[in-house]
C-alpha cells in the first residue's frame, strides 16, 4: 500500500500490461448489486480518487442513492494492471473509485462535499501515510454537468481550505468522454480498470483493516 514514487512516469516508461482483464468480483458484496453493470435507467456515474481505495469505496457505498461502487485503477498508461504494478508507481494510475449513482436520490453537489471533506486535497503525490503518484486526488467525471460542479466546487472548497491555514488544492478534474464517444462515458484515454476481487468491497470483508482516511476538518459550502 506504500507506494515510494513521488514523480509521475511517462508513458514511455510504463509497464507494457496486458490484454486481457483482470478477474474480479461481478456482485457488490455489500450492496448486492452488479459492480459492471447493467446499471438502472437514468444512473450516473463517476469516479473519485482520494487515497487508498478501501476506505474510499465504503465512504460512498454508505450513502443512500448510490446503486453500487467499485475499486480500480484509473489515469495511467499500463492496459489492465494489477494491484501490485500500481503500487510501484510504474503505471501512471491512481486508486480510485467508480461510483454508480441515482441522482433522483443522492444530487452530485452531495457527493462533491463527501469528496472534499473526506480527505486532504492539497498532498498531491500522498495521502496521509500512504505515499505515492497511485493515491492522488483527482475527479473523473462523465457529463459537462459534472465537471462544471466539480471545477465550481474546487473553488469554493479552496476558500475554506484557506480560511483553516491549508495550502492550494492539488486535485485534478478530468472532463467527460467528448463528443463521438459513448454519452456518460470517462474519456477513452483515462479508462477505468476493475481492482482485483480481494479488493472490492475490502473494508466489508475485513473490518479491521486498514484505512487511512481522514479529512481536514474544512466544510464544503455547497
Amino acid at each position: 500500500m506504500f507506494g515510494l514514487k513521488s514523480q509521475m512516469v511517462t508513458r514511455s516508461n510504463a509497464l507494457s500490461g496486458r490484454s486481457e482483464a483482470i478477474p474480479t468480483e461481478d456482485t457488490h458484496f455489500v450492496l448486492h448489486t452488479p459492480i459492471k453493470g447493467p446499471y438502472p435507467a437514468g444512473s450516473e456515474t463517476v469516479v473519485f480518487a482520494m487515497g487508498c481505495f478501501w476506505g474510499v469505496e465504503r465512504k460512498f457505498w454508505e450513502q443512500d442513492g448510490v446503486f453500487t461502487t467499485a475499486a480500480g485503477y484509473i489515469g495511467g498508461y499500463t492496459p489492465n494492471p494489477t494491484y501490485k504494478e500500481v503500487c510501484t508507481g510504474q503505471t501512471g494510475h491512481t486508486e480510485g473509485v467508480l461510483v454508480v449513482y441515482d441522482p433522483q436520490k443522492i444530487s452530485f453537489a452531495q457527493l462533491l462535499k463527501l469528496f472534499w471533506e473526506s480527505h486532504d486535497p492539497t498532498q498531491g503525490y500522498r495521502q496521509g501515510n500512504d505515499v505515492g503518484t497511485q493515491y492522488r486526488s483527482s475527479i473523473y467525471t462523465t457529463t459537462q454537468a459534472q465537471y462544471d460542479a466539480a471545477i465550481a466546487s474546487k473553488a469554493e472548497f479552496q476558500k475554506a481550505l484557506t480560511a483553516v491555514g491549508k495550502g492550494a488544492i492539488t486535485s485534478d478534474i478530468f472532463p467527460p468522454a467528448p463528443d463521438g464517444e459513448s454519452a456518460g462515458a470517462i474519456a477513452t484515454e483515462t479508462p477505468f480498470y476493475f481492482a482485483e476481487g480481494y479488493h472490492q468491497g475490502y473494508l466489508a470483508k475485513n473490518p479491521d483493516g486498514y484505512c487511512g482516511l481522514k479529512g481536514t476538518g474544512a466544510v464544503c459550502a455547497i
